[in-house]
Order: C-alpha cells, then structure tokens, then sequence
C-alpha cells in the first residue's frame, strides 16, 4: 500500500499510525525475499483451549517459518522438540493431556529446513515469537542463530514465578543462543523487510513478525491471534497472560489487515489444508 493511503488511514484512525510510519522504510524493489511456511506436526485439544467458551475438538497446525534474504536465513518460531514425538508426556507433562502431540520424524524444523535446501547450522537469525514449548521446541536445532526476542519475554522466563504461570519449560530454549533482546518494535536488517512486531497479552513478551515480500505485508501473528475466528468474533483463549494487552494486540493486528497486510494466524487449521498439511510451501 502506497504511503499517502497510510498516512490518509493513520490521520482516521490511531492504530494505524505505526504503519503509515514504516511505508518511508519500504525494501528495495529489487530485493530478493521469499517466505515459506513449515508444517512441524499438530496439536489436538478441545476447541474451548483456542476459543474461550466454544464446543467440540480441533487439530492446528505447528507452524515455523522460513524467510530467506539476500543477507542471511531468518527462522520465525521452532516448533515441537523432536522428543515429543516419542515421549510427549515425559517432555510436556501434565500439557500432553491437554494438547496431544501428532509429530512424526522428519516434521521437525532441521528437517524441513533441510528438505528446502537450508543448512540449519546455516541459519543467521532466530526469531522467537514467545517461549511455550510448540514455538521454541527446535531451536537447539539452529545452533549458530543469534536469538532474537522481546526482553519482557525473557525476563519473563527469567523470573520464577511468571516462568511457571506462563509454562515456559527452558530446555527447550536456553540453548546457549547469543540472545538479542528487543524492546519494541525491532527491523531485523535496518531495511524495513523483516521486523518484530510487539504483540504481548498472550505472554509477557509475546512479539509477531511482519515480512515485506514484492507482493505487500505478510504478518505472521503467532499466537497473538491462533485463528481466523480470534480476530472476527474477538474471541480469546481461556488463558492469557494479560486480557487487556490481548485484546490491544488483536486490534493492532487488525488495524494491518485493514491497511492491507495478509495475516498468517498462529495455528488456523484452514491454512494447512491438502498437501500444506506435511509439505513446506512457499507464500508469494
């Protein structure tokens, strides 16, 4: 979208001001960048744990994400620790009975990096959304990334009580990773193609990230927004970190889509379809 539409939108509505902002740093039209989205197993829980108060079972996907720009391979989120596929209670204890691991050998993000041609011990950035275990399960899998993260989420994980409150288990990710911590807002490589998003209720810290490919914003919300019914009907999960900063970060998310960004929900069963279920593919 053009930056005076921006600006147009930004001068009628608040929650837009940020892009209109960021419509100055758009990447050069030459610039090579490519998106793919990786199927790493599924979860099946009740409904209810997505959408607070709904009936009936569901099965959502795990995805990671792969960009590729001309400066580096990024990773957005990890998935399931490859464990789970043997023993999910003994890695997820009392979580294995609320959401039952479906995670077959191969699924697993050095895998399917693998099968696109990506060595893992090759990827430059590792961008974690938040830190429960179906987001940051592989991340021991991309040794040499430097970890990017919202500091709150962090300190989070740092603090005893919240790391209990939130479920946050750290062998699935203090892995020795150089952390970036980030406050706010972060463009992963100064050229506005890849940037953090703050997006916190789910957790503390929780972040989603916007990619800007030739064809306009992608945003990947992560679990800020687990489904397409999240944001239509505004429903929330049962359990967040924060209700109110929830709710803000789901009206941030659609002030994007009304500006014209594509939204990839956290875990919307619709986007996996067919093949997409157990084939990495690539978003254009």
């Amino acid at each position: 979208m053009q930056a005076s539409r921006l600006a147009a939108l930004a001068a009628r509505d608040p929650t837009i001001a940020g892009c209109a902002d960021a419509a100055a740093h758009l990447p050069s039209p030459d610039m090579q960048l490519r998106l793919f989205a990786l199927p790493c197993g599924w979860l099946e829980s009740d409904l209810r744990m997505f959408l607070a108060g709904a009936r009936g079972a569901i099965r959502v996907p795990v995805p990671a994400w792969l960009i590729v720009h001309p400066r580096g391979a990024v990773v957005f989120d990890s998935g399931l620790h490859p464990a789970t596929q043997r023993d999910p209670a003994e890695r997820l204890g009392d979580l294995a009975a609320v959401f039952r691991v479906a995670f077959r050998p191969g699924e697993e993000i050095g895998a399917r990096l693998a099968s696109l041609g990506v060595d893992p011990q090759g990827v430059r950035w590792l961008v974690s959304s938040h830190l429960h275990f179906d987001h940051v399960g592989g991340n021991a899998a991309l040794p040499n990334a430097a970890w990017v993260l919202q500091r709150r989420e962090w300190e989070a994980a740092c603090d005893p009580d919240l790391r209990a409150r939130n479920h946050y288990d750290a062998r699935d990710f203090d892995c020795g990773h150089d952390r970036v911590l980030v406050d706010g807002e972060h463009d992963l490589f100064g050229d506005g193609a890849i940037t953090c998003l703050p997006t916190h209720g789910h957790t503390p810290g929780h972040q989603s990230l916007r990619v800007r490919l030739a064809s306009g914003d992608v945003v990947l919300t992560a679990d800020a927004c687990y489904l397409r019914r999240t944001l239509d009907e505004t429903l929330l999960p049962p359990i967040v970190h924060d209700r109110e900063a929830a709710l803000a970060s789901l009206a941030r998310l659609r002030a994007l889509e009304t500006v014209g960004a594509r939204l990839w929900f956290g875990h919307d069963p619709g986007a996996f379809a067919g093949a997409r279920q157990t084939t990495p593919f690539e978003i254009a």
